[in-house]
């Protein structure tokens, strides 16, 4: 019985059980051998994902099976508008490719060596690479959660935990250092070096640990603010570049940031029914380019700043987003255009 099929018969036990079930009770109605702290990490796994519920505390632990509609991913895509209208397995291939698409862009954004054909076959298969780095295998894998994630986020408001659940699923790298927590805000300054256009080499230096805080409660209240029923698809990629400008230029954690703010700078776009904005690893130049030139521009943030002390600066990177958004709606296109064929 392979992992995949074990994992899906003990879900089905809490299914089958209208009582609280303790992982004794299932490894002996399985009747599978697994060992139990593999067992723990599947029942912690699933408690965060909202699938189980824990009841009772040592020994006297039960889980208890969630039957929320939410919790099924052909359900989640179902609520998702720009998928109306499409069959099922259209729906389920529109959400691989748009997946396995911003998976492997925004990876491959920060250095991953994995391609598009491999991003799809790890997912999709749940095997390795030959020759391919571990750590490229777990950003892909944590990237591909980090977006399940999203997803499950969208009927709530933004809020700090789902930047912290975030930041864990895309900080697949262990590193034994209290200077850098995985799931929480910075507790040191960064920045990094940039080269303008004119060939000079400038220091960003982004928010000061003191301020994110109160300027990650603003974006968040931003973020929550906003009236869906005005965003489009042609100002949607606006939207994108203003949120997601305020977390690079936060730069709220010690790493990760940038997949952070590819990832929640969809957020209103998905809520507002339209699909989400990927932006191409082949442009990675001229997109880090663009967001230099702003961070320089507008300087450092802080508790007095704002999050955008010179809106009209954000134009050239706006003008980049439309032009990338071009991509995922492509992808709709095409399999609307299936589905026209099947009528």
């Amino acid at each position: 019985m392979t992992i995949k099929t074990q994992k899906l018969a003990i879900l089905a036990l809490f299914k089958q059980s209208q009582e609280p079930v303790s992982p004794s009770t299932l490894s002996q109605r399985s009747g599978a051998t697994i060992a139990g702290r593999t067992l723990r990490r599947w029942l912690n796994q699933w408690v965060d994902e909202g699938v189980l519920e824990r009841v009772g505390e040592g020994r006297a632990t039960r889980y208890r099976y969630l039957a929320h509609e939410e919790t099924s991913p052909s359900s989640t895509f179902f609520s998702l508008k720009f998928l109306s209208g499409l069959d099922a397995d259209l729906r389920d291939s529109v959400m691989k490719q748009l997946r396995d698409l911003w998976t492997h862009n925004s990876t491959a954004i920060e250095g991953n060596t994995l391609s598009l054909g491999d991003t799809h076959f790890v997912l999709e298969e749940g095997l390795t690479i030959s020759g391919k780095p571990l750590k490229d295998h777990q950003e892909v894998i944590g990237h591909a959660r980090a977006i399940e994630l999203i997803y499950q986020s969208l009927k709530s408001p933004l809020n700090e935990s789902i930047f912290f659940e975030l930041h864990k699923a895309v900080q697949t790298e262990i590193v034994s250092d209290i200077y850098k927590p995985a799931g929480a805000w910075k507790i040191e300054p960064n920045g990094t070096y940039a080269v303008t256009e004119d060939g000079q080499q400038i220091f960003i230096e982004y928010a000061l640990p003191l301020y994110v805080p109160q300027l990650m409660s603003e974006l968040i209240e931003f973020v929550n603010q906003i009236k869906l029923s005005e965003i489009t698809m042609q100002n949607a990629p606006s939207y994108y570049a203003k949120v997601h400008t305020a977390i690079a230029h936060i730069h709220p954690f010690w790493d990760g940031n940038g997949r952070i703010a590819r990832l929640v700078a969809n957020i209103p776009l998905l809520k507002a029914g339209l699909p989400p904005l990927l932006i191409p690893q082949t442009q990675r130049r001229e997109y880090i380019q663009l967001l230099a030139n702003y961070e320089i521009a507008v300087g450092q943030l802080n508790n007095k700043t704002g999050l955008w002390p010179a809106p009209e600066r954000l134009n050239d990177f706006s003008a980049f987003c439309h032009s990338a958004y071009v991509v995922t709606t492509q992808i709709i296109e095409k399999a609307f255009e299936v589905q026209g064929r099947r009528h």
